[in-house]
């Protein structure tokens, strides 16, 4: 029990539901096909809004937060408008270069600190620790400290978040509107001919990613108490981009294991540090050349659902002869 309670351990499980969220986040703008590489820029927009309103405004952390993922979706209706006409790597390339727009702006304003960054973001934890406290569940705890609480709270909190995600992109998938994300996806060209509003449907997608991603940045914030232009460069950029390659994008469950993965093995290589760089760069070489599709894709899940059907099931599925 005490390892549960471990700060460390319990800042990294935070840390990979937020990557989850992250991915979740680059799996709706993959849906219609576009390549994009704003999440990044997106998740500054979202962490600055939300931890500028706490600080300077004192606004509630359950109405800042929100907010960074509403300022995400306004700063997208600007780049998407023109970026969504793009395709491929001219979109990516023009994402990026909006994440870098939007990183060298931070990087100037006085307002948020420069390139010092702004530090002593009040702490989701600590806050929600602290009202359990208040309200007397902490009496049955025992020891528990107020943050040690508060962390086990808002991790319970992340993870009924990203159920939630998952749940609305598995019922998306299967809605009208899943099936012309699919269609634009295939062939925009052919979606297009059939009636279907690519653009409409493309900066759809693209609000959906970027308010994710915005959110998800707000919570970074809150869960670090510091944040800097550093930590949404274009590395940062890549790195969301690789929970889907390294993944699988075509399934939600891909950026999920992406996620997961790209958290935990930074931590599992701390022991070779000076060779980290190099085992993770190889891993994704390997992937890139035995499973370009991803470590998840729609026939594994597929091949699985065969091989776990029941054995009726799997007679009904055989062909007649």
């Amino acid at each position: 029990m005490e390892q549960l309670l471990n700060p460390y351990y319990l800042q990294i499980a935070m840390f990979m539901m937020i990557n989850a969220i992250l991915g979740i986040s680059i799996y709706f703008t993959l849906s219609t096909g576009q390549l994009s590489l704003g999440n990044a820029g997106f998740m500054s927009v979202g962490a600055y809004t939300s931890a500028l309103l706490a600080l300077k405004a004192g606004l509630p952390l359950y109405l800042s937060i929100p907010a960074g993922g509403i300022a995400a979706c306004l700063m997208a209706a600007v780049i998407g408008i023109p970026a969504t006409r793009l395709q491929g790597i001219y979109l990516a390339i023009a994402t990026l270069g909006f994440g870098e727009v939007v990183r060298v702006i931070i990087l100037n304003l006085k307002i948020t600190n420069g390139a010092l960054g702004l530090s002593g973001i009040p702490s989701l934890s600590v806050q929600t620790g602290k009202l359990l406290a208040a309200v007397g569940l902490r009496d049955g705890l025992g020891a528990i400290g107020v943050q040690q609480l508060g962390n086990l709270v808002i991790l319970a909190l992340l993870l009924l978040l990203v159920i939630f995600l998952v749940f609305f992109a598995l019922r998306l998938r299967h809605s009208r509107l899943g099936r012309a994300f699919a269609a634009i996806k295939d062939d925009e060209h052919a979606a297009e001919v059939s009636g279907v509003n690519t653009v409409q449907y493309k900066l759809l997608a693209f609000f959906i990613g970027a308010f994710v991603a915005g959110i998800a940045g707000a919570l970074a914030a809150h869960i670090t108490f510091y944040i800097g232009p550093k930590d949404f460069s274009y590395h940062r950029a890549v790195e969301i981009l690789l929970f889907a390659v390294l993944g699988g994008g075509n399934v939600i469950w891909g950026p999920l294991l992406g996620s997961a993965i790209l958290t935990l093995l930074p931590e599992l290589l701390r022991a070779v540090a000076e060779y980290r760089e190099m085992i993770y760069g190889g891993v994704l070489v390997i992937m890139m050349i035995f499973r370009p599709q991803g470590l998840i894709s729609e026939d594994t899940l597929r091949f699985w659902r065969s091989r776990l059907a029941p054995a009726g099931e799997k007679a009904d599925r055989r062909p007649a002869r």
